[in-house]
């Protein structure tokens, strides 16, 4: 049994903590993490399991937080558990602080996740959970564990905690517990302003295990903790309901609880009074950063319990190390981010083919020989043809994670999110898929695998106007230019914070998938074709095995597909494209306009090259074009100076052979463009 003083003593210590934070950085979210601390505290000083002295234990318990505004609640324990320093949360929101606004991927201090954009970060704990089910069965239940996530209600009101909540109650994750800190007020409402649906209801008719508590009551929350940790069968929710600014009080004493304004204000901008409010929760306002005596020793027992408890799990992950060498060595591989050994160049097309049946048969590959992948589609497997991994690996089920393949509905933005989660868990690699159209839905959980830089694969099919009988709400214009951005957008290494890969036939479809298996350091994405494709020509031979050869060279980002000495034009694309440029420059020819042909599959890594080599590719002083069935700005940054011929408008339903004559983008309509913008140049006009 807890001691409910103590209990009571140590969640008061971490409010004063996280409202003195607020304080000091003149800016934050003091009420919620004030009472969402009674719940944390209970986790961390006696259910969640990790090594104090080795975080990133593959086998540790993780927590996700959901609402990043509540930052100060999780800084404030994991402070108390030695992650953190006095002076780390002192410096809270300031320049170059471990502690951010909101929290960013840090797992050697205990931040599982970036969280801010709610929703997202208890759905990246669905995922996780789902990767731990999927190392238990693959390898070894010891390496099993628990996911503990925290959302708030404006998680709750995001649209994808009803995505998430339908995928992980179908898939029974009972090892996923949830804790719903219900305190009924957001930052500009109460919540019976926008909402009054019965959210524990809800959350039952999803197949979840939902258990009600006093939120400030800590010997019941560890009780429900107790009983999520023996359910078998479904994910738990624990509905707590809390006091947003538990314990804050007004310069005259007055109860200042439960108060709107103290969601996103300093307590002293908020009504109530920060000095009084310090010392109704036992502290000194002067010197507000005390650990008390008794919490520290609480925080202390549990890390010594800890060391135990992870000595004795790490013992029993050796034994099976040695009892099974060679499926040890696997995983140690995978967590350690080493991938399989893939011939790519021993994989072979139809000719002719769309550059997604072309990524469907590197998919066949990868499902057989790269054991720790998983792939996920939003009901499109057929049609964005990742089946071609799901027949070689199989689905989930209820409770069956043998497969590697999750089928994820129509949840575009949850699938995201989830493969988010199962890259954050570690050891695994997550891709998922569906048209590129689509990926509007995804972007907002795009960026954050592209803040956390996150090695996943997106994979976005039927990639342009060539869609066609399915019209214009199906038909990507501008996509391309907006995923395009995050090659522009740099990370915090300063690396370009995606790879976007947009090949030009089924040759260059593998070394994309080449290049984003070997990919471990940013998210990439796929972009392909829909209708058949022309295989592009060799310099250097007829067969398959050359033109592979010459795609190699979109692992600089872009190449030379047709060289030509001295050309009058230099016609640049990627995708479908290119094949169209290749048509218009013989048509051109015979009007005795030489053009080199280029590919720039990847803007952002051509860009990076040196200089000579993007001179050689696109020499300067020679009359550029380029073509592309986006907007005209995703070329801009490879031919500033270049004509760009592309779409400025939305397409229409017509079989796509219809729509290349009516947008103009037949062999003979673009040669003419060239031609025309060749003899301008020549005039200097």
């Amino acid at each position: 049994m807890l001691n409910k003083e103590l209990m009571d003593r140590a969640a008061n210590n971490i409010r004063i903590l996280a409202a003195a934070m607020v304080e000091n950085a003149k800016s934050g979210h003091p009420g919620g993490a004030m009472g969402g601390a009674d719940f944390i505290n209970v986790l961390y000083s006696s259910y969640i399991i990790n090594d104090p002295d080795d975080p990133t234990w593959f086998g540790r318990d993780r927590f996700f937080l959901d609402p990043g505004h509540m930052s100060p609640m999780l800084y404030g324990v994991l402070h108390l558990t030695g992650k953190y320093s006095i002076d780390d949360i002192k410096s809270f929101r300031s320049w170059g602080s471990r502690c951010p606004g909101h929290p960013e991927l840090d797992p050697e201090h205990g931040i599982e996740n970036t969280s801010g954009p709610l929703g997202q970060g208890h759905v990246m704990a669905v995922g996780c959970a789902i990767a731990e089910r999927f190392i238990s069965q693959h390898y070894s239940p010891v390496f099993s564990h628990k996911t503990y996530a925290f959302i708030s209600d404006g998680g709750v009101q995001e649209g994808i905690s009803q995505e998430a909540g339908r995928i992980a109650g179908y898939l029974g994750l009972s090892n996923l517990i949830m804790f719903y800190d219900s305190n009924d007020v957001q930052l500009s409402t109460d919540c019976d302003a926008v909402s009054n649906e019965n959210t524990a209801a809800k959350y039952r008719a999803w197949n979840w295990n939902v258990l009600e508590v006093d939120g400030t009551d800590p010997v019941a929350m560890a009780e429900a903790i107790e009983k999520a940790q023996h359910e078998t069968m479904r994910p738990t929710l624990i509905v707590g309901h809390t006091i947003m600014g538990r314990g804050c009080v007004t310069a005259d004493g007055k109860n200042y609880e439960g108060q709107c304004s103290t969601h996103g204000n300093p307590l002293s901008k908020s009504g109530a009074s920060y000095e009084k409010t310090i010392v109704n929760l036992g502290g000194d306002p002067q010197n507000p950063w005390v650990t008390f005596a008794e919490v520290a020793d609480l925080y202390a027992k549990r890390n010594d319990e800890l060391r135990k408890i992870a000595a004795e799990r790490k013992a029993q992950e050796q034994k099976w190390i040695e009892a099974n060498p060679e499926k040890a060595r696997e995983l140690k591989n995978y967590i350690d981010g080493k991938i399989e050994a893939i011939d790519y160049s021993s994989i072979v097309h139809k000719p002719g083919i769309a550059t997604r049946s072309a990524s469907a048969d590197v998919l066949a590959v990868l499902g057989e020989k790269e054991h720790n992948m998983i792939v996920s589609s939003a009901d499109l497997a057929n049609s964005d043809k990742t089946e071609a991994f799901l027949k070689k690996t199989g689905a989930f089920k209820p409770h069956d994670f043998g497969g590697a393949f999750l089928h994820s509905g129509v949840s575009e933005l949850a699938m995201t999110a989830i493969i988010n989660g199962i890259a954050l868990h570690g050891g695994l690699i997550g891709a998922c898929a569906t048209f590129f159209v689509f990926s509007d839905y995804m972007k907002p959980a795009v960026r954050l695998s592209a803040l956390m830089e996150l090695p996943v694969k997106f994979i976005w099919t039927h990639d342009a106007f060539r869609v066609g009988e399915d019209g214009p709400t199906h038909e990507p214009v501008e996509q391309e230019a907006q995923i395009r951005l995050l090659e522009e957008l740099k990370n915090h290494h300063g690396r370009n914070s995606m790879l976007v890969l947009r090949p030009a036939d089924a040759a260059e479809t593998t070394v994309a998938w080449k290049m984003a298996m070997e990919n471990t350091t940013t998210p990439t994405a796929l972009i392909l074709s829909r209708q058949n494709v022309a295989d592009l020509p060799s310099q250097h031979g007829n067969d398959y095995a050359s033109r592979y050869n010459d795609a190699l060279g979109a692992q600089r980002g872009g190449y030379v597909v047709k060289a030509e000495a001295n050309p009058d034009v230099v016609l640049v694309g990627n995708g479908s494209e290119v094949a169209t440029l290749i048509d218009a420059a013989r048509i051109i020819a015979t009007s005795g306009i030489k053009a080199q042909v280029v590919s720039i599959p990847s803007t952002g890594l051509f860009l990076n090259q040196d200089k000579s080599y993007c001179e050689q590719v696109i020499p300067g002083g020679v009359p550029a074009f380029g073509l592309t069935a986006g907007l005209p700005s995703t070329l801009l940054r490879v031919i500033p100076n270049g004509y760009i011929y592309g779409l400025d408008h939305f397409g229409a339903s017509a079989p796509y052979k219809v729509l290349e004559e009516k947008f103009g983008f037949t062999p003979e309509n673009i040669a003419e463009k060239i031609e025309n913008w060749v003899k301008k140049q020549k005039k200097g006009e």
